[in-house]
């Protein structure tokens, strides 16, 4: 007798259709255990290929074979999904409708979960915000809580490198192949909103991107900061210290806990951050070119499933009852557990810049100590956007042998005279920086509008100069990315940069540095510093940026320290 092949435990249906509001039909593949139901049903919502090996192979099967429905959907516009796509912009109907589809099935115990990260933990987030009755629970992995600071404009400079490469792969029905293009022209050429268009691509959802840099209603409408209200269920969160989306995933944390629509919704959050980057976490043990040892890596998996045994089979496992936070220390490679975010306990402490007006490059004089400067230098260098200052890691997405990511070397970068150092004396006891890092910057330029950006180091006695997290500020942005405020050419301004949260212990032997500089490319895009529609410019003007760090103009960062560190 001839078998059709069916993994272990399960049975499998192909393409089966679910009709949303709009009359537009979804394409499924389900995954059944083997038995009598009905069971609850774990939801992937995909524009990435509801068969890709990773959502077949990883999550599908394995929570099939553990008692769960998987239900693998193409979402609208994508693969064998119809309707045309649209990201981000139809998920809150299309997830709603297709629970509400699931719920009802006969096989279904009227629990839904949902599962996957990035655009897959997005739709989580999206559809609970919808509140269906049979929505129990999601896991969102490596997502944040609004759109428009991440992955689009963070800081209000557009994450170039991230928006067009993702765009052009998901520029059809299925996914395109991007490796033909030399990427260096690509993110080179001007004007940015044309880039598709000088590509041969037609990228109507590019277009939008570029047409509201601001925080506006566009992006308010997909925010899911503005909708915690709405959501109700328990969440488990799981990011990266190099993801691209690590400060949105606090402050979903901290959204919920104190906005959440039900009493079960704020007191069942729970976060795991690790040394990842975007695409691997829980798999791997380093981050760039940078180990964390065997204890990085976490069988998110089983955690996530020990979570749906508990909230869509009523199992009494103890997945409630796990601490809040569960988060790896870099530097001291540890798992610990917290209570909240930020840290209670956290001193915030400043460490100020200082120099004799030399701090170009790691070989000039810049100084960072928590005494006061008692001179009134200040450090100036040129920014020239025909030559940015290179990517070189950090929290970026999607593609490493594009645009780098994660941790590695700065002192390439830190060699430019367009780069200011500012280095510690060695530390003769550790220093544990765990939370939310800002710049607080007084600094002018000759120019309209202009990017100032900076970066937490840590520094090795072999030498060896680590990223650990960064950030950016478009100058008209100083005061909100909702309006543009362009400057007063050589008028002195104080800047806040958010370097977005990190955890790490500084060694004994080791220094603390920042770097500051107004390019971190093709990351971000080039500010034109004309004062002009940066995505319509075809002209670069040369900026003169001064740096201030005197008495009442004190540049500095804001360390999160974490005091009682045990030797």
């Amino acid at each position: 007798m001839n078998r059709v092949f069916q993994p272990a435990g399960i049975r499998i249906e192909y393409d089966v259709k679910a009709e949303m509001r709009d009359k537009v039909s979804l394409s499924s593949d389900i995954y059944y255990p083997v038995g009598n139901g009905p069971w609850p049903v774990i939801l992937i919502r995909t524009p990435y290929n509801n068969q890709l090996p990773a959502i077949v192979m990883e999550s599908a099967i394995y929570f099939a074979q553990n008692g769960f429905v998987v239900v693998s959907q193409d979402v609208r516009g994508r693969f064998d999904s119809d309707g045309d796509f649209t990201p981000w912009i139809n998920e809150f109907n299309d997830g709603y409708d297709t629970i509400e589809w699931i719920g009802k099935q006969d096989w279904c115990t009227g629990s839904v979960g949902m599962h996957g990260p990035s655009y897959v933990g997005n739709v989580q987030w999206q559809a609970a915000a919808m509140n269906s009755k049979y929505l129990k629970a999601i896991v969102p992995r490596v997502i944040g809580d609004n759109l428009h600071e991440s992955p689009h404009y963070q800081g209000g400079a557009l994450q170039l490198g991230w928006t067009a490469t993702w765009a052009f792969r998901m520029g059809g029905r299925t996914a395109q192949d991007i490796d033909m293009y030399d990427w260096s022209q690509v993110f080179h050429t001007l004007p940015i909103k044309d880039l598709p268009k000088l590509s041969g691509k037609n990228l109507g959802f590019y277009e939008d991107w570029i047409n509201h840099p601001d925080y506006d209603d566009y992006w308010k409408n997909l925010a899911i900061k503005e909708r915690y209200a709405d959501i109700k269920i328990p969440i488990l969160q799981i990011g990266g210290w190099y993801d691209f989306f690590t400060a949105g995933t606090f402050n979903n944390f901290i959204g919920m806990k104190t906005q959440g629509g039900s009493e079960i919704a704020r007191n069942h959050q729970q976060v795991i951050v690790g040394p990842w980057t975007h695409s691997f976490v829980g798999k791997l043990t380093y981050a760039g070119n940078t180990d964390y040892s065997s204890h990085a890596a976490l069988d998110i998996l089983d955690i996530e499933l020990a979570w749906f045994d508990h909230w869509l089979k009523n199992e009494e496992n103890g997945a409630e009852l796990e601490p809040p936070l569960k988060l790896f220390i870099m530097g001291s490679n540890e798992w610990r557990n917290e209570n909240e975010w930020p840290l209670k306990r956290t001193e915030y402490t400043s460490w100020f810049f200082d120099s004799n007006g030399k701090a170009n490059s790691a070989t000039g004089d810049g100084a960072l100590s928590q005494k006061k400067p008692m001179n009134k230098s200040y450090d100036c260098f040129t920014y020239n956007p025909m030559f940015p200052v290179p990517t070189k890691g950090g929290c970026n997405c999607c593609d490493p042998d594009i645009v780098s990511w994660g941790s590695y070397d700065q002192r390439e970068v830190e060699a430019r005279s367009d780069v200011l150092v500012y280095t510690s004396d060695v530390l003769e006891e550790p220093i544990e920086v765990t939370g939310p890092v800002k710049v607080k910057l007084f600094a002018s330029s000759d120019c309209l509008d202009t990017d100032f950006t900076a970066k937490l180091v840590d520094v090795h006695p072999d030498g060896r100069a680590l990223n650990l997290c960064d950030g950016i500020i478009r100058a008209r942005y100083r005061n909100g990315t909702s309006k543009q405020e362009l400057l007063k050419p050589d008028e002195i301004y104080e800047f806040t940069i958010d370097l977005w949260p990190t955890s790490n212990v500084f060694m004994s032997g080791h220094r603390i540095r920042v770097d500051i500089s107004s390019s971190n490319f093709p990351r971000f895009d080039r500010n034109t510093n004309t004062g002009g529609n940066i995505s319509a410019d075809i002209d670069l003007k040369i900026a003169n940026q001064t740096i201030y760090h005197q008495t009442n103009r004190l540049s500095q960062i804001i360390l999160p320290v974490i005091p009682n560190l045990i030797n």
